[in-house]
């Protein structure tokens, strides 16, 4: 990925600070957007600390006027070869413990955040006709999970506009693909665990591991690998396609 630029929205931590981190690694420039500065700034550190290239960004994806503020100067300075749309965040609830502010804030994050970053990228993509597009969704999105409603919702958002974009944008040499995890251990998993379950955590995380039928959570590594393939060479035939990293949760759980 030498001479690519690659932009990744939540690359302050979890799944976002490793694809970060594997894209450099592969030689390709990195911008870490994240809502905490600091922790996009880490990202940029590690990153330089191994001699790869990098920069740091405060953005809160959900702000359409900020992100289109962000990209704009962005693009001044470099094509954004390659988005990886990884910022979202989580809830947990059926839709009587879902409330309207809970779905408006995922909403903002999940589905609107998306919608910003195509919006304001794949303009300069299309005039260069050259294009790449990974977006975070979820096995939330094909598959009915307890207490996944409003986050179920906004991944099956996301998948949908994955298969719109490539549709759409096939014809000016912009491919996008969706990634759909199932669970994967990070620090969200670890807080989860500590605030709900202190008094038998490990219990609890041995019976999240054994959820995936190969009988652990995924890494951020891992997930960060599949985005790797999609964003090299060896993936160009690969375009409105959603694939699943989940252990065989979709198909071997009976």
């Amino acid at each position: 990925m030498a001479d690519k630029t690659a932009l990744v929205t939540g690359g302050g931590s979890g799944i976002g600070r490793s694809i970060c981190l594997r894209l450099a690694g592969e030689g390709a420039r990195v911008l870490a957007l994240d809502l905490n500065l600091e922790a996009a700034q880490r990202t940029r550190d590690l990153i330089q600390e191994s001699n790869g290239i990098a920069s740091a960004y405060a953005c809160d994806v959900s702000d359409h006027q900020q992100v289109t503020e962000v990209v704009r100067d962005i693009v001044a300075e470099t094509d954004v070869d390659i988005l990886v749309n990884n910022a979202g965040i989580p809830h947990i609830g059926n839709v009587e413990h879902t409330s309207e502010a809970d779905l408006d804030r995922l909403y903002g994050v999940n589905i609107k955040g998306v919608y910003n970053l195509l919006a304001a990228v794949i303009p300069s993509m299309k005039s260069r006709r050259s294009g790449l597009i990974i977006n975070l969704s979820s096995i939330a999105a094909t598959r009915g999970l307890t207490d996944r409603f409003a986050y179920s919702m906004t991944k099956g958002a996301v998948r949908a506009m994955t298969y719109s974009i490539a549709k759409d944008y096939i014809d000016f040499g912009i491919r996008c693909n969706c990634i759909s995890p199932a669970r994967v251990h990070t620090p969200f998993v670890d807080k989860f665990l500590a605030e709900n379950y202190p008094d038998n955590r490990d219990e609890m995380f041995a019976r999240l591991s054994n959820s995936q039928p190969i009988g652990r959570m995924g890494t951020a590594d891992e997930v960060a690998g599949l985005v790797a393939y999609l964003c090299s060479d060896d993936a160009s035939f690969i375009t409105g396609t959603d694939i699943p990293i989940d252990g065989g949760f979709l198909t071997l759980n009976t």
